[in-house]
C-alpha cells in the first residue's frame, strides 16, 4: 500500500491519503501456434500391419497404426503436429521404408533416408 501526502485544498493542511499498489499486468504468453492435421498416406497390400513412426511420436513403431482405405487401395493416418520439420518412416510388416512418394528426405545414422514433412 502506497501512502501520499496530499494537500486539502479547503484548508491548505496536508492530509494523508492511502494507495492500493496496483500490481503490474502480467504479459500474455504467446499462443502456442496451432497443432494442425497431417494425413499421411502410402500404397501397401491389405492385411498388411501398417505404422508411421518419426518425431512426432519418438519413433515408436508401433505408437500410430495406419487405416486401410480399401476404396483407394491405401492406408493412411493423421496426427497433429505444430508448425515445424519432422521427420518420419512407416513400418509396413516390421520393415521400415521411407515414403516412396515423398522426394524430401535426410540421411539418418542407419545409412538410410527418412522422409522429411514440414507444417507451416
Amino acid at each position: 500500500m502506497k501512502i501520499k501526502a496530499k494537500k486539502c485544498a479547503a484548508c491548505a493542511t496536508e492530509k494523508v491519503v492511502a494507495k492500493k499498489a496496483v500490481a503490474p499486468k502480467a504479459e500474455k504468453a504467446p499462443k502456442a501456434p496451432a497443432k494442425q492435421d497431417v494425413t499421411f498416406t502410402v500404397h501397401a497390400e491389405a492385411g498388411k500391419a501398417v505404422y508411421v513412426a518419426g518425431e512426432f511420436n519418438a519413433w515408436d513403431p508401433a505408437a500410430k497404426k495406419m487405416a486401410w482405405k480399401a476404396r483407394q487401395g491405401i492406408y493412411t493416418a493423421t496426427v497433429k503436429l505444430a508448425p515445424g520439420t519432422y521427420q518420419y518412416k512407416f513400418v509396413i510388416d516390421g520393415t521400415w521404408c521411407a515414403d516412396p512418394e515423398n522426394v524430401n528426405a535426410v540421411a539418418n545414422d542407419q545409412g538410410t533416408f527418412n522422409s522429411v514433412v514440414t507444417v507451416k
